[in-house]
Order: structure tokens, then sequence, then C-alpha cells
């Protein structure tokens, strides 16, 4: 995965990100471990549509597929 100037994805998985729709940030489970994310909804070059997300903890990117 490749960051743009802006810090989010504009490479995954050796397609251009196109377009981004909605940006989110999920914290969660303060009590017991914490969960940071922030996510990010994209549609690659040819149309793939997945959603992307940071684990703010450790700065890592991962892909899911709806």
């Amino acid at each position: 995965m490749e960051l743009g100037a802006a810090g989010l994805p504009v490479i995954v998985d050796r397609n251009v990100v196109e377009s981004v729709g909605e940006i989110w940030r999920l914290d969660d489970e303060w009590w017991r471990v914490p969960i940071h994310r922030h996510y990010v909804e994209a549609i690659l070059e040819g149309g793939k549509h997945v959603v992307l997300f940071e684990d703010v903890i450790t700065g890592e990117w991962f892909v899911q597929t709806p």
C-alpha cells in the first residue's frame, strides 16, 4: 500500500485509488484492549470497492473487501 501526501492510500494491491468515499474513525474497547482505527472507503481502478483501515496504534494499513 502506498500513501499519498494527505496520508491516505493512493495505491492498493497495485491498483490506483480512483475515489474516496466516507472516512471515519473507531475508538473502542478502552476498558480492555484499546482499538483505534482510521477507516477509508475507496473505489480502486477497475471499479473494485474496498474498505481500508489503519491501526492507529501500530500505523499498519489493512484492506477489507465487503
